[in-house]
């Protein structure tokens, strides 16, 4: 991928900027040499995970909540560019917490669509989800073909896409929703609802038998997290005509949980047999993404399939584990 290249001095705000995805993204924005204004309220995110960049004069931390609206206009001042990453994950436990998963992941990015309005931000990226596409069968999942609905967290992130596009329909906000499938890679948490890849290695890296839900032949579009870093700086740069839009952000291949577990077992040179019990409620069976759409309209081209960041992740996770 050529190199993407901001104006001088570009600030770049990140929600969730202690987390998984969004440390990423800060560190590759102090990489590239530009501002980063990091926004947590360390309820999923960890110190941990942005400690290295505290004596980068570009970086900046603020401790908050995105359901303080007057917060959140005072944080997007002076911002060019907010790539909103905050929001609770996990659809079993949405399953548990809707109430709570709408208070942060609705009324979160409203509150962050208004301030960026106000403050006149050149783009609103943001994190949307596969879960949007419900019980769809049709493969592959493709833009404008989502059926119903199969957990409140799908709920939050179509009601967020919804938000989105009515601020760039009325108001010129530029939004663009990338649609993340199944996204791993260095950083991520291996708690109890973390995604399935942490949480394997973590165990294999332990001696412990992981345990797979249902029989794994559920598959998967796993997307490793550089293309998605990849994905937001463009949508940064791409044309006007192209905002309000969604776009799915993945590799375009499906694997299945078994054969996942099998490439583990082989690169970490393991003989651990996995445990299986039921399937997560609400989880879809099958995933895989059409990105005809974002290669058109923001230039996407992902640069990792699944066997090269597989490999990059776990040889993180065994140095940061081990």
């Amino acid at each position: 991928m050529d190199k993407i290249i901001f104006p001088k001095n570009s600030l770049f705000l990140v929600t969730g900027g202690a987390g998984f995805i969004g440390s990423n993204l800060c560190e590759a924005i102090l990489q590239m040499g530009y501002k980063v204004r990091c926004v947590d309220d360390f309820s999923t995110g960890r110190i941990n995970n942005i400690r290295e960049f505290f004596q980068n004069k570009n970086f900046e931390l603020i401790k908050m909540d995105i359901k303080n609206f007057q917060a959140c206009r005072k944080i997007c001042n002076g911002v060019d560019y907010v790539l909103h990453q905050a929001a609770w994950g996990s659809v079993p436990r949405s399953v548990m917490l809707p109430h709570f998963y709408a208070e942060n992941n609705i009324m979160g990015i409203i509150n962050m669509l208004e301030s960026a309005r106000e403050a006149k931000v050149k783009k609103f990226v943001y994190a949307s989800s596969s879960s949007v596409y419900g019980d769809e069968s049709t493969l592959p999942k493709k833009e404008g073909m989502e059926g119903n609905l199969l957990s409140p967290y799908a709920v939050t992130k179509m009601a967020a896409e919804e938000y989105a596009k009515q601020y760039y329909r009325h108001y010129g906000l530029d939004t663009y929703g990338l649609r993340y499938f199944n996204v791993f890679g260095r950083r991520q948490n291996s708690n109890e609802y973390a995604a399935v890849l942490p949480k394997f290695i973590t165990r294999l890296l332990k001696n412990e038998e992981p345990i797979i839900m249902g029989d794994g032949s559920q598959s998967r579009d796993f997307t490793y997290i550089d293309n998605v870093i990849q994905a937001n700086f463009l949508a940064c740069k791409a044309q006007s005509i192209f905002a309000g839009d969604v776009y799915n952000i993945a590799v375009g291949e499906r694997k299945t949980i078994i054969s996942l577990y099998n490439d583990l077992v082989k690169y970490l040179r393991k003989d651990i047999k996995p445990k299986f019990s039921n399937e997560s409620k609400g989880d879809i069976k099958h995933s895989l993404a059409d990105i005809t759409k974002a290669k058109q309209a923001l230039k996407y081209n992902p640069q990792y399939d699944f066997a090269q960041g597989m490999r990059l992740t776990v040889d993180w996770y065994k140095e940061n584990l081990m």
